[in-house]
Protein backbone atom coordinates (compact mmCIF):
# COMPACT_ATOMS: atom_id res chain seq x y z
CA UNK A 1 0.00 0.00 0.00
CA UNK A 2 2.96 2.72 0.65
CA UNK A 3 4.45 1.41 -2.38
CA UNK A 4 1.61 2.18 -4.56
CA UNK A 5 1.30 5.66 -2.66
CA UNK A 6 5.13 6.21 -3.42
CA UNK A 7 4.66 5.64 -7.27
CA UNK A 8 1.79 7.68 -7.60
CA UNK A 9 2.70 10.47 -9.82
CA UNK A 10 0.19 12.81 -7.97
CA UNK A 11 2.37 12.05 -4.28
CA UNK A 12 5.61 12.54 -6.47
CA UNK A 13 4.02 15.95 -8.14
CA UNK A 14 2.93 16.97 -4.67
CA UNK A 15 7.00 16.50 -3.12
CA UNK A 16 8.21 18.12 -6.59
CA UNK A 17 5.62 21.07 -6.33
CA UNK A 18 6.28 22.27 -2.61
CA UNK A 19 9.78 22.82 -2.44
CA UNK A 20 8.90 25.02 -6.07
CA UNK A 21 6.00 26.66 -4.74
CA UNK A 22 8.11 27.84 -1.49
CA UNK A 23 10.93 28.94 -3.58
CA UNK A 24 9.04 31.20 -6.09
CA UNK A 25 6.87 32.78 -2.53
CA UNK A 26 10.32 33.29 -1.06
CA UNK A 27 11.70 34.88 -4.54
CA UNK A 28 9.01 37.24 -6.17
CA UNK A 29 6.75 37.68 -3.10
CA UNK A 30 9.28 40.81 -2.16
CA UNK A 31 9.38 41.81 -5.77
CA UNK A 32 5.83 42.05 -5.55
CA UNK A 33 6.02 43.88 -2.54
CA UNK A 34 8.25 46.37 -4.19
CA UNK A 35 6.55 46.68 -7.32
CA UNK A 36 2.74 47.53 -5.37
CA UNK A 37 5.06 50.12 -3.40
CA UNK A 38 6.90 51.36 -6.55
CA UNK A 39 6.01 51.74 -10.13
CA UNK A 40 2.34 49.92 -9.67
CA UNK A 41 1.57 52.92 -7.22
CA UNK A 42 1.96 55.29 -10.24
CA UNK A 43 -1.23 56.18 -12.96
CA UNK A 44 1.21 54.83 -15.99
CA UNK A 45 1.82 51.57 -14.48
CA UNK A 46 -1.25 50.74 -12.36
CA UNK A 47 -2.42 47.99 -14.98
CA UNK A 48 0.64 45.67 -13.54
CA UNK A 49 -1.46 44.23 -11.28
CA UNK A 50 -4.72 43.63 -13.26
CA UNK A 51 -2.40 42.17 -15.75
CA UNK A 52 -0.88 39.58 -13.40
CA UNK A 53 -4.34 39.00 -12.79
CA UNK A 54 -5.15 38.79 -16.31
CA UNK A 55 -2.54 36.13 -16.91
CA UNK A 56 -3.26 33.88 -14.00
CA UNK A 57 -6.25 33.39 -14.82
CA UNK A 58 -5.57 32.72 -18.84
CA UNK A 59 -2.48 30.12 -17.46
CA UNK A 60 -5.56 29.11 -15.07
CA UNK A 61 -8.29 28.09 -17.96
CA UNK A 62 -5.88 26.81 -20.22
CA UNK A 63 -4.56 24.25 -17.43
CA UNK A 64 -8.14 23.19 -17.15
CA UNK A 65 -8.96 22.93 -20.94
CA UNK A 66 -5.60 20.55 -21.60
CA UNK A 67 -5.27 19.01 -18.31
CA UNK A 68 -1.84 17.40 -18.51
CA UNK A 69 -0.74 14.79 -16.56
CA UNK A 70 1.20 15.27 -13.68
CA UNK A 71 4.82 14.55 -14.62
CA UNK A 72 4.07 13.27 -18.09
CA UNK A 73 6.51 10.52 -18.38
CA UNK A 74 6.16 10.62 -21.99
CA UNK A 75 6.01 14.66 -23.00
CA UNK A 76 9.69 14.97 -24.87
CA UNK A 77 12.23 16.71 -22.26
CA UNK A 78 14.02 19.66 -23.71
CA UNK A 79 17.80 21.27 -22.57
CA UNK A 80 15.94 24.29 -23.74
CA UNK A 81 13.89 24.40 -20.16
CA UNK A 82 17.03 23.85 -18.18
CA UNK A 83 18.65 26.90 -19.67
CA UNK A 84 14.93 28.87 -19.10
CA UNK A 85 15.35 28.26 -15.47
CA UNK A 86 18.97 28.91 -15.73
CA UNK A 87 18.46 32.37 -17.35
CA UNK A 88 15.64 33.41 -15.30
CA UNK A 89 17.74 32.62 -12.00
CA UNK A 90 20.76 35.00 -13.72
CA UNK A 91 18.52 37.48 -14.46
CA UNK A 92 16.79 37.26 -11.45
CA UNK A 93 20.29 37.63 -9.26
CA UNK A 94 21.18 40.52 -11.39
CA UNK A 95 18.21 42.49 -10.92
CA UNK A 96 17.90 41.97 -7.07
CA UNK A 97 21.18 42.77 -6.78
CA UNK A 98 21.45 45.86 -8.68
CA UNK A 99 18.14 47.38 -7.61
CA UNK A 100 16.73 46.63 -11.54
CA UNK A 101 12.86 45.78 -11.29
CA UNK A 102 11.72 45.26 -14.47
CA UNK A 103 15.11 42.54 -14.96
CA UNK A 104 14.02 40.80 -11.09
CA UNK A 105 10.04 41.00 -12.62
CA UNK A 106 10.83 39.67 -15.69
CA UNK A 107 12.90 36.83 -14.68
CA UNK A 108 9.54 34.99 -13.29
CA UNK A 109 8.66 34.76 -16.97
CA UNK A 110 11.15 32.60 -18.46
CA UNK A 111 11.09 30.37 -14.63
CA UNK A 112 7.68 30.05 -15.09
CA UNK A 113 8.43 28.53 -18.67
CA UNK A 114 11.08 26.63 -17.79
CA UNK A 115 9.63 24.53 -15.19
CA UNK A 116 6.36 23.77 -17.50
CA UNK A 117 8.75 22.54 -20.02
CA UNK A 118 10.80 20.56 -17.69
CA UNK A 119 7.27 18.97 -15.77
CA UNK A 120 5.02 18.60 -18.78
CA UNK A 121 6.86 19.07 -21.94
CA UNK A 122 7.35 21.73 -25.17
CA UNK A 123 3.45 20.56 -26.33
CA UNK A 124 2.12 21.96 -23.62
CA UNK A 125 4.19 25.23 -23.29
CA UNK A 126 3.59 25.59 -26.87
CA UNK A 127 -0.25 25.71 -26.13
CA UNK A 128 -0.34 27.78 -22.96
CA UNK A 129 2.57 30.38 -24.56
CA UNK A 130 -0.21 33.62 -24.53
CA UNK A 131 -0.44 33.49 -20.92
CA UNK A 132 2.86 33.75 -20.34
CA UNK A 133 3.37 36.21 -23.35
CA UNK A 134 0.69 38.55 -21.75
CA UNK A 135 2.77 38.58 -18.06
CA UNK A 136 5.10 41.11 -20.49
CA UNK A 137 2.76 43.51 -19.98
CA UNK A 138 2.76 43.78 -16.07
CA UNK A 139 6.46 45.20 -16.10
CA UNK A 140 7.37 48.64 -15.99
CA UNK A 141 8.89 49.98 -19.08
CA UNK A 142 12.00 51.62 -18.36
CA UNK A 143 12.93 55.80 -18.61
CA UNK A 144 15.69 54.58 -21.44
CA UNK A 145 12.98 53.02 -23.86
CA UNK A 146 9.95 55.59 -22.81
CA UNK A 147 11.77 59.15 -23.14
CA UNK A 148 13.10 58.85 -26.74
CA UNK A 149 9.91 57.65 -27.83
CA UNK A 150 7.10 59.55 -25.09
CA UNK A 151 7.80 63.12 -26.47
CA UNK A 152 6.92 62.61 -30.64
CA UNK A 153 3.96 60.55 -29.57
CA UNK A 154 2.53 63.47 -27.42
CA UNK A 155 3.13 66.13 -30.16
CA UNK A 156 1.11 63.80 -32.87
CA UNK A 157 -1.45 63.26 -30.36
CA UNK A 158 -1.40 67.34 -29.62
CA UNK A 159 -1.42 68.27 -33.52
CA UNK A 160 -4.52 65.87 -34.09
CA UNK A 161 -6.32 67.22 -30.94
CA UNK A 162 -5.63 70.39 -31.93
CA UNK A 163 -6.63 69.86 -35.59
CA UNK A 164 -10.06 68.42 -34.63
CA UNK A 165 -10.94 70.60 -32.04
CA UNK A 166 -10.26 73.45 -34.02
CA UNK A 167 -12.61 71.92 -36.75
CA UNK A 168 -15.21 71.71 -34.49
CA UNK A 169 -15.29 75.98 -34.16
CA UNK A 170 -12.93 75.70 -30.80
CA UNK A 171 -10.97 78.49 -30.03
CA UNK A 172 -7.77 76.17 -29.40
CA UNK A 173 -3.93 76.87 -30.60
CA UNK A 174 -0.81 74.70 -30.15
CA UNK A 175 3.07 75.18 -29.17
CA UNK A 176 4.69 71.80 -29.34
CA UNK A 177 2.46 69.92 -26.26
CA UNK A 178 1.13 72.66 -25.17
CA UNK A 179 -2.46 73.18 -26.20
CA UNK A 180 -4.19 76.68 -25.30
CA UNK A 181 -8.07 76.28 -24.91
CA UNK A 182 -9.52 79.64 -24.44
CA UNK A 183 -7.76 81.16 -21.76
CA UNK A 184 -6.90 78.27 -20.34
CA UNK A 185 -3.66 76.50 -20.67
CA UNK A 186 -2.95 72.42 -21.35
CA UNK A 187 0.26 70.46 -21.13
CA UNK A 188 -0.27 67.18 -22.59
CA UNK A 189 1.44 65.01 -19.90
CA UNK A 190 3.20 61.39 -20.32
CA UNK A 191 0.38 59.75 -18.87
CA UNK A 192 -1.76 61.67 -21.63
CA UNK A 193 0.08 60.56 -24.76
CA UNK A 194 3.06 57.97 -23.89
CA UNK A 195 4.23 54.94 -24.67
CA UNK A 196 3.18 53.44 -21.45
CA UNK A 197 -0.60 54.63 -22.27
CA UNK A 198 -0.17 52.53 -25.75
CA UNK A 199 1.37 49.60 -24.11
CA UNK A 200 -1.16 48.94 -21.79
CA UNK A 201 -4.01 49.63 -25.14
CA UNK A 202 -1.80 47.12 -27.12
CA UNK A 203 -1.88 44.35 -23.81
CA UNK A 204 -6.13 44.96 -23.88
CA UNK A 205 -6.14 44.81 -27.98
CA UNK A 206 -3.91 41.50 -27.89
CA UNK A 207 -6.01 39.84 -24.99
CA UNK A 208 -9.17 40.89 -26.74
CA UNK A 209 -7.67 39.00 -29.70
CA UNK A 210 -7.17 36.07 -27.53
CA UNK A 211 -10.42 35.69 -26.46
CA UNK A 212 -12.06 35.61 -29.40
CA UNK A 213 -10.24 33.58 -31.26
CA UNK A 214 -10.97 34.03 -34.68
CA UNK A 215 -10.23 31.51 -37.58
CA UNK A 216 -9.36 33.96 -40.08
CA UNK A 217 -5.69 34.96 -40.19
CA UNK A 218 -6.49 37.92 -42.28
CA UNK A 219 -8.70 38.67 -39.64
CA UNK A 220 -6.52 38.52 -36.54
CA UNK A 221 -3.76 40.15 -38.33
CA UNK A 222 -5.83 43.18 -39.65
CA UNK A 223 -6.79 44.07 -36.01
CA UNK A 224 -3.44 43.41 -34.55
CA UNK A 225 -2.35 46.16 -36.98
CA UNK A 226 -5.12 48.26 -36.15
CA UNK A 227 -4.12 48.16 -32.47
CA UNK A 228 -1.63 50.80 -32.59
CA UNK A 229 -3.61 53.09 -34.79
CA UNK A 230 -6.72 52.65 -32.18
CA UNK A 231 -4.44 53.51 -29.10
CA UNK A 232 -3.46 56.72 -30.62
CA UNK A 233 -6.42 57.89 -31.54
CA UNK A 234 -8.14 56.79 -27.97
CA UNK A 235 -5.42 58.80 -26.61
CA UNK A 236 -6.67 61.98 -28.88
CA UNK A 237 -9.86 61.37 -27.38
CA UNK A 238 -8.58 61.40 -24.11
CA UNK A 239 -6.66 64.59 -24.57
CA UNK A 240 -10.14 66.18 -26.53
CA UNK A 241 -12.24 65.52 -23.60
CA UNK A 242 -9.70 66.84 -20.39
CA UNK A 243 -9.78 70.05 -23.07
CA UNK A 244 -13.59 69.91 -23.30
CA UNK A 245 -13.66 69.63 -19.72
CA UNK A 246 -11.40 72.39 -18.35
CA UNK A 247 -13.15 75.16 -21.07
CA UNK A 248 -16.40 74.32 -20.01
CA UNK A 249 -16.02 73.59 -16.39
CA UNK A 250 -12.63 75.33 -15.23
CA UNK A 251 -8.99 74.68 -14.64
CA UNK A 252 -10.15 73.05 -11.16
CA UNK A 253 -12.54 70.61 -12.38
CA UNK A 254 -10.16 69.30 -15.15
CA UNK A 255 -7.32 68.33 -12.65
CA UNK A 256 -9.20 67.02 -10.27
CA UNK A 257 -11.45 64.48 -10.17
CA UNK A 258 -12.69 64.04 -13.82
CA UNK A 259 -9.06 64.12 -15.08
CA UNK A 260 -8.79 60.68 -13.31
CA UNK A 261 -12.24 59.88 -15.22
CA UNK A 262 -10.74 60.77 -18.35
CA UNK A 263 -8.42 57.76 -17.69
CA UNK A 264 -11.78 55.51 -17.76
CA UNK A 265 -12.81 57.51 -21.36
CA UNK A 266 -9.16 56.48 -22.65
CA UNK A 267 -9.93 52.67 -21.95
CA UNK A 268 -13.99 52.86 -23.00
CA UNK A 269 -12.82 54.38 -26.23
CA UNK A 270 -10.15 52.05 -27.14
CA UNK A 271 -12.65 49.37 -26.61
CA UNK A 272 -15.18 50.69 -28.36
CA UNK A 273 -12.74 51.52 -31.33
CA UNK A 274 -11.79 47.97 -31.22
CA UNK A 275 -15.26 46.68 -31.69
CA UNK A 276 -15.63 48.52 -34.08
CA UNK A 277 -12.67 48.03 -36.42
CA UNK A 278 -13.47 44.33 -35.57
CA UNK A 279 -17.21 44.60 -36.88
CA UNK A 280 -15.55 46.50 -39.88
CA UNK A 281 -13.07 43.50 -40.42
CA UNK A 282 -15.89 41.29 -40.31
CA UNK A 283 -17.86 42.40 -42.75
CA UNK A 284 -14.72 42.90 -45.18
CA UNK A 285 -13.65 39.16 -44.76
CA UNK A 286 -17.42 37.87 -44.77
CA UNK A 287 -18.02 39.46 -48.72
CA UNK A 288 -14.54 37.59 -49.04
CA UNK A 289 -14.84 34.28 -47.82
CA UNK A 290 -18.31 33.85 -46.60
CA UNK A 291 -16.92 30.09 -44.25
CA UNK A 292 -14.61 32.25 -42.66
CA UNK A 293 -14.32 32.88 -39.23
Amino acid sequence: MIKKTLDDPRYAMAWLAAPLVLGGLAMYVPTLVDLFRGYWMSDDNAHGPIVLAISVWLLYRKWAELNPPMLDASAPRAWGGWALVASALLLYVFGRSQQIIQAEAFSAIPLLMGFTVLLWGRAVLGKAWFAFFFMFFMIPLPGTVVDPVTLPMKTAVSYMAEQIMYAAGYPVARVGVILYVGQYQMLVADACAGLRTLFTLEALGLLYLNLVRYQSIGRNVGLALLIIPISMSANVIRVIVLCLVTLYLGDEAGQGFLHGFAGFVLFFSALALTLAADSLLRLLFSRRKPQGA
